[in-house]
């Protein structure tokens, strides 16, 4: 497996290593998917992933040509791989990435194939696809697409490193966190799942997608095969809703800490060494009593917030900026989804209106869908028609004056009734029921300027499980990352 990295000579490279084209289901070919990868999206990894249903045979080994064909190290790393594309009921979707060419594929079905000649290798379940999977170069992620990954029907940590919590179909951050009270120790990673052709820059236009895709940045040595899947193997690597902010996280502690190459729950004997320094992604035993987090951010705009977790809980949130007294600007947001299945989409339709105070301009923030309605539409009012998917919409609004008076958001999922006077820095947030779904407000300085963040956190750790520290930054323009928990486990 190579040498174990920590953090020195690490680099970040970027891929979207999930998304299919016309052959499947979506637009352009196989080869144009490649190409705009490459030269269009300046993408450093990438791989198709097409739902292995419609895979034929000679579809397959044309796509693993193209692979070979594409790969280059130091320049553009591809992987082999396909979309295992079973219900829920079986498993859920599954992505495969070979580390070479010439690999078999295992699918969930044979369902819109003319050819069964080989019905027999089929991986009808995602214990049976991880079963298949034993002797092969791979790693595997678990995703939310049309069919959503159930982890705890099936779940093999050797082969199935990372977690997709967000994708053009949404935020699923449910995903990773349901893993933690079972012991999975994976990592995040997010990619577009697009259809249109355009890995590394997918929007998702007129459709049931409601998100811009997402992009993972891998932290390794080399931009190659090994490296990248070092890094996979490693959980060294974080997500983003699209954009390509610079992020490190990593756990200091007081005393000699022992760093696992590999995960003791799945691999007997791992390598070890001693150490008081870790990375994002890396299983550490430690005695102490807390943590260190340190932080480093250089983002692409403005700094919103920094939350810190242990686990599912918060326990901190860092907003490096000042409300004033007198700023003049609000932010309406909405977010969640009706639940885990296909059909998950949440409409927001209704209005904020603002009756004492006139607006002077409106921003849109996540508004990927361009048919959809957010106008401000009289000075008082703004009216909406949108849609979340686990993730958040809204807009800000700049009045002449400092607000007052109430704000009234009324939607069809309930009404968000706030005195604009009393309006903070905190949100003002109304609980509407579904997956996570909640409108909120809050007051926010009329111009922030913070995109570099360095810091540290102390955070305590409980004895009695693991601690899976991570961290989401939210920026101003609505963008979000997540890195991969440092999974601390204590002698407790």
């Amino acid at each position: 497996a190579g040498p174990l990295v920590i953090k020195k000579g690490c680099s970040g490279y970027w891929g979207d290593l999930h998304g299919q084209s016309g052959e499947t289901i979506g637009l352009t070919t196989a080869r144009q998917y490649f190409d705009f990868a490459r030269n269009k999206s300046f993408l450093d990894v990438s791989s198709h992933q097409a739902n292995d249903f419609q895979v034929n045979n000679a579809f397959w080994s044309y796509l693993n040509e193209l692979t070979d064909e594409f790969h280059e190290d130091d320049r553009f790393v591809v992987f082999p791989g396909y979309e295992w594309s079973g219900n829920t009921a079986v498993g859920g979707d599954r992505n495969v990435f070979y580390r070479g060419e010439g690999r078999p594929i295992f699918r969930s079905s044979h369902a819109l194939l003319s050819d069964r000649s080989d019905l027999d290798t089929d991986a009808t379940t995602a214990q049976d696809l991880f079963d298949a999977l034993q002797e092969e170069d791979c790693v595997v992620y678990a995703h939310v697409g049309g069919r959503y990954a159930d982890t705890a029907q099936a779940h093999d940590g050797r082969l199935e490193t990372a977690m997709e919590i967000h994708s053009a179909w949404g935020t699923f951050e449910w995903l990773l966190t349901d893993g933690f009270a079972l012991g999975h120790r994976c990592g995040v990673v997010c990619n577009s799942d697009g259809h249109k052709g355009r890995p590394g820059a997918s929007y998702p236009g007129v459709s049931v997608f409601g998100a811009y895709g997402g992009l993972t940045c891998f932290l390794t040595s080399t931009l190659s095969r090994d490296g990248i899947f070092r890094s996979l193997r490693r959980r060294h690597h974080y997500g983003t809703t699209g954009c390509r902010m610079h992020m490190e996280v990593n756990a200091v502690f007081d005393s000699l800490a022992v760093l696992y190459e590999q995960d003791p729950n799945v691999i007997n004997d791992p390598v070890t060494i001693k150490t008081d320094t870790v990375m994002m992604g890396d299983i550490v035993a430690s005695e102490a009593e807390t943590a260190r987090l340190e932080i480093k951010l250089q983002t692409h705009a403005p700094i919103l917030e920094i939350e810190i977790r242990n686990g599912i809980k918060a326990i901190e949130k860092i907003q490096p900026h000042h409300v004033a007294d007198e700023d003049r600007r609000v932010r309406v947001t909405w977010h969640g989804a009706e639940y885990r299945g296909r059909g998950r989409q949440t409409n927001w339709i209704g209005t904020a209106q603002f009756a004492e105070c006139n607006i002077n301009r409106m921003e849109k923030i996540n508004a990927w869908n361009p048919e959809r309605q957010l106008d401000l539409t009289d000075p008082s009012t703004v009216t909406f028609d949108a849609i979340t998917t686990g993730n958040f919409g809204g807009f800000d609004v700049w009045f002449e004056e400092r607000p007052v008076g109430n704000m009234m958001v009324s939607t069809n999922h309930g009404t968000l009734d706030v005195d604009l006077g009393q309006l903070g820095g905190d949100e003002a947030i109304l609980d509407a029921g579904g997956l996570q779904r909640r409108i909120s407000a809050r007051r926010l300085p009329e111009r922030m300027d913070v995109r570099k963040f360095e810091g540290d956190v102390e955070v305590a750790l409980d004895n009695s499980r693991d601690n899976p520290l991570w961290i989401c930054v939210t920026t101003e323009d609505g963008f979000q990352a997540w890195s991969s928990p440092i999974f601390v486990l204590t002698s407790g």
